[in-house]
């Protein structure tokens, strides 16, 4: 396909492929077990369809929103996901930027093949920023790594993933945690030549509701909770002070089985209704009206992983900014089509449950 065919999301996936070794294709691309939680993540969008209103103004949309009180130019915002040096040679630094120049937020991961330091310094200062975090065995580890957030003065809230006690198991991917180790870079973790990270550095799979209360007690940023799909859980987060839930199932890449986000939405919105927590979603957003369908459901924004990916191996940081600026356009399209001239418009009468399923 050439470059200026490429006019929707998915037409910037094969880039991927042509880009990397087999290995780490199917290590970027593949989800847990059999991969159902994965291809659901995007087919469950399907089960949605919106209800239009028309013959209202939409001659000028505004698409911006808020996270946590800061200011973003559309609601969708870039997932963490490891290792972007592995893709292209600046890395994250050209994600970061690239999200810097569509004026959203980009979440940067723990296991960032740039370090935390190097991303922030990289993009303008006024650039929304977040980091993402494992509990780690070693705390004193852990400790260091979020005083060196703090230091940077940067990011604004950092992202505590809890769905990953242990590293899920993909059968289309041999790539193991030592041969991952081997061949990568992860700076936010390995302070010294030859160490690694996949013995005292590694997940603690003894993390409890206990140890958020214990980060809260370490930095004063805002922490927003990445992978939960329940009710219980959405009131637990709450109870803790958290300031936001990221509803999210890792890209189906941990426990194959469980439900696709979108469907795991409204459950966790109505949990924490009343409350000052913002909920968010990642996971199978490929198109504007899969934005549209998430924040009637009751997201503040939406973020995306795999498709940053594959716009960074198209063209690096222009690249991830076309994919962006693709689902700017596609969702303010989507919002003029439904009767909508404002993210504030955007309600819950505007979607409903399909009867046909995603058919």
């Amino acid at each position: 396909m050439a470059a200026d065919e490429s006019v929707c999301v998915v037409d910037f996936e094969p880039y991927l492929k042509r880009g990397l070794e087999a290995t780490w294709y199917d290590y970027y691309s593949n989800g847990a077990g059999e991969g159902q939680t994965h291809r659901d993540n995007v087919k469950a969008f399907l089960r949605y369809r919106l209800r239009p209103r028309y013959l209202r103004d939409v001659s000028n949309r505004v698409t911006r929103t808020s996270i946590l009180g800061l200011d973003i130019e559309f609601p969708v915002g870039v997932s963490p996901t490891a290792t972007h040096g592995v893709i292209h040679g600046d890395g994250e630094k050209a994600t970061a930027r690239a999200a810097a120049s569509a004026g959203t937020v980009m979440v940067l991961s723990l296991y960032s093949s740039k370090s935390l330091e190097d991303v922030a310094a990289s993009v303008p200062e006024d650039t929304l920023l977040f980091m993402q975090l494992n509990i780690l065995r070693s705390r004193v580890k852990t400790e260091e790594i979020i005083k060196r957030v703090d230091a940077t003065g940067r990011y604004k809230a950092l992202v505590v993933t809890i769905d990953q006690p242990v590293y899920g198991r993909k059968r289309a991917q041999p790539l193991n945690a030592l041969l991952y180790a081997k061949h990568t870079q992860v700076p936010n973790i390995l302070n010294h030549p030859g160490e690694t990270w996949c013995d005292s550095n590694s997940i603690d799979p003894a993390c409890t509701w206990d140890d958020i209360k214990w980060l809260q007690g370490v930095t004063s940023l805002p922490i927003i909770l990445k992978g939960i799909l329940t009710a219980e859980s959405a009131k637990m987060a709450a109870s803790l002070g958290a300031a936001g839930i990221l509803v999210s199932n890792h890209g189906g890449r941990q426990l194959d089985g469980v439900a696709a986000t979108i469907d795991s939405l409204s459950e966790v919105v109505e949990a924490v209704k009343g409350s000052n927590v913002e909920v968010y979603l990642d996971g199978g957003v490929r198109k504007g009206t899969d934005v549209l369908k998430a924040l009637a459901m009751g997201a503040r924004a939406v973020f995306i992983g795999r498709p940053a990916l594959w716009g960074l191996a198209y063209n690096g940081e222009a690249g991830v900014r076309k994919v962006l600026d693709i689902l700017k356009d596609e969702f303010s399209l989507a919002m003029a089509l439904a009767g909508c001239s404002s993210v504030a418009e955007i309600t819950p009468d505007l979607v409903k449950a399909s009867p046909y399923g995603s058919l």
